[in-house]
């Protein structure tokens, strides 16, 4: 799982597979769900994150996590 936040459109893209998306759906205004072929979720869009989510802080609990990273996006 990634979590992508891109600041020049404010957008929180959350990868939870490496597959391709088929097919999307806008579930809520600005909240849209990707899909496999197979109809599996394989991403979530958030337009307008810093405004309805705490950007600055992240918490995982009790999530099986065998490595994370933290890297800074390239300019």
């Amino acid at each position: 799982m990634k979590f992508n936040y891109y600041p020049d459109t404010d957008s929180l893209y959350i990868d939870l597979s490496d597959k391709i998306s088929s097919d999307s759906k806008e579930v809520a205004d600005g909240v849209v769900i990707d899909f496999d072929d197979a109809g599996n979720i394989v991403g979530i869009d958030i337009d307008m994150a810093s405004k309805i989510i705490d950007l600055a802080n992240f918490e995982a609990i009790s999530l099986p996590i065998k490595s994370f990273a933290v890297r800074q996006r390239q300019v």
